[in-house]
């Protein structure tokens, strides 16, 4: 029997000082303490210190966050988050657990149940992508054809402000999905 395993262990560490920019594939468990620019994957646990900062997804088995996460994180076991952390993406994970003061800002999933747990990630995850999808297409405003004037009618000042305005866009309002419960 091994003295250490994943589950007590930190395999990597990224120090306090050291900044990264790259995506990270990780075996085993990681602490981070510098700065990431980057997406991270590990099949083992992460923790993101106090003085750390991710710019970037995260993806692990359970993910412990002291910092500040800009980007989504997924963590089938569990998602911890202490007072000093501050995650600005969505979180999907079976337990949750946050103390007070915690900022959170994005859509989180936080299910016990695994067939709910899939069935509520699968419908975020496809809302996202068709978001980003219709966000990305160009977005076509329709426009009054221009009223032909005579060349009397454009010389007078009087019927300058008359007239309405030319080209006026009429918004068409475009529906992108529906709000998942």
């Amino acid at each position: 029997m091994a003295l250490f395993n994943d589950d007590i262990a930190f395999k990597t560490i990224i120090g306090e000082g050291s900044s990264i920019r790259g995506d990270l594939k990780i075996s085993g468990m990681v602490r981070i303490e510098g700065d990431i620019d980057g997406n991270i994957e590990t099949n083992g646990n992460l923790f993101v210190s106090e003085k750390a900062r991710v710019r970037g997804n995260i993806q692990a088995r359970s993910v412990t966050v002291c910092g500040i996460v800009q980007g989504n994180i997924i963590a089938p076991e569990h998602v911890q988050l202490f007072a000093s952390s501050a995650v600005l993406g969505d979180i999907q994970t079976h337990k949750l657990s946050a103390e007070e003061d915690v900022i959170i800002q994005g859509h989180c999933i936080a299910l016990s149940d695994n067939t709910l747990y899939e069935n509520a990630a699968t419908k975020w995850n496809d809302t996202r992508a068709i978001t980003a999808r219709a966000i990305l297409e160009p977005i076509h405003i329709q426009t009054k054809p221009e009223q032909s004037t005579s060349p009397a009618q454009e010389s007078t000042p009087e019927t300058a402000e008359q007239k309405p305005a030319e080209n006026t866009a009429v918004f068409t309002p475009i529906t992108l999905g529906t709000k998942i419960r």
